[in-house]
């Protein structure tokens, strides 16, 4: 068993097949790579001062289990918000890329009356979810920790569940709550699914992460709604969260059609 999702290689990476994906047992799920993408833009300059506010993938080609590389630069430079620009490709080109917007924090008081939603249930009032047959003992579906709060897999419908990392992203490295949240926020298209999974696909084109605050903790929890249209397109939408109470939002184009 791999001991984290990726290896380092050269200036590089290779995935493991805990990254392995639902879908096609040679192809990455899209939150591997979201993740592995958040920490190349963690490593540039002034991430100490900012926070990524709104990060938006674009899934332009199936991502394979194997050896990938990771670019990451600031495109728009300022002093309180920055735009930033990453890619993860492979020796036959540009797999998933990535535009985002870091802006600087700071301490502003908030007024009393703002109201945050409550917090989910937490983590230890869930149960472990049944899961599809993927066909494999081992993949992202075993790598995270899961806990349902509503909803199934094999159940339509929309789903709240929590989610915790059982492996780091790259051995030896504790994973940013950056890195946690965007490992876990591909799932909502999976776990809220409206069509039954034996008879249509749902894959999502993209990944758009809005962040209001980074968690605190292991947990990051999804509460998502999947909104399907009979023209073959739809959207799944998620409210992240973390013990504490909201964290933002996620949200996946999708394209549905029959096996």
């Amino acid at each position: 068993m791999p001991e984290a999702f990726y290896e380092r290689a050269g200036d590089g990476f290779v995935a493991t097949e805990l990254t392995r994906g639902p879908w096609d047992p040679g192809a990455q799920h899209a939150g591997p790579p979201a993740a592995l993408i958040g920490r190349e833009i963690e490593q540039l300059d002034g991430a100490g001062e900012f926070q990524v506010g709104r990060v938006t993938f674009e899934i332009l080609r199936s991502v394979p289990i194997g050896a990938v590389r990771v670019e990451a630069e600031v495109v728009r430079p300022g002093r309180r918000v920055q735009m930033v620009e990453a890619s993860l490709s492979n020796e036959e080109g540009e797999l998933v890329r990535a535009r985002g917007w870091r802006l600087r924090t700071g301490a502003i008081e908030v007024p009393e009356e703002t109201s945050e939603p409550a917090a989910p249930p937490g983590p230890e009032q869930g149960s472990e979810p049944e899961f599809f047959a993927t066909g494999d003992s081992v993949g992202y579906h075993t790598a995270m920790e899961w806990r349902a709060i509503s909803g199934e897999f094999l159940e339509p419908g929309p789903a709240t569940v929590w989610m915790r990392m059982r492996h780091p992203l790259l051995a030896g490295e504790e994973p940013s709550p950056l890195q946690r949240t965007l490992i876990a926020a591909d799932v909502g298209n999976g776990i809220s699914a409206v069509l039954d999974w034996r008879s249509h696909l749902f894959i999502n084109v993209d990944l758009t992460v809005h962040l209001e605050r980074m968690p605190r903790g292991e947990w990051v929890c999804v509460d998502a709604t999947t909104l399907p249209q009979a023209n073959g397109i739809g959207t799944a939408e998620s409210v992240l969260s973390d013990e504490d109470g909201r964290i933002g939002r996620a949200a996946q184009t999708l394209l549905l059609s029959t096996r």
